[in-house]
């Protein structure tokens, strides 16, 4: 969509107050380092909505805290492998250590 296209919601069309102000986030920073205000930022970049930049500067902030988010899901064949193998190694460990303690009579 333009930037003056509108879109349709439940019947009522509607301005977009949004644009893809992510792939503005380099020039947006490079701005306000510069001694801009986020409100002249939006104006210059024609970013329309109230506190955009305010938006994408929070949630890039909370991005840089948290790092990387965690993986979802069921963990990689690799890994899982590596879990059976070591689980495997410690049963046999444990009836190693079971014979053990049989012919030395401490159980």
């Amino acid at each position: 969509m333009k930037e003056n296209e509108s879109t349709t919601l439940g019947g009522i069309i509607m301005a977009r107050k949004y644009q893809h102000t992510q792939e503005l986030l380099p020039k947006i920073k490079e701005m306000l380092e510069g001694g801009m205000t986020q409100r002249e930022v939006a104006e210059r970049l024609g970013v329309t909505g109230e506190r955009a930049i305010h938006h994408l500067l929070t949630r890039e902030r909370k991005k840089e805290l948290h790092g990387i988010p965690k993986q979802r899901g069921r963990k990689p064949a690799k890994a899982l492998a590596e879990y059976k193998y070591e689980n495997k190694r410690l049963k046999m460990e444990v009836e190693l250590l079971r014979d053990f303690l049989l012919l030395t009579g401490k159980e």
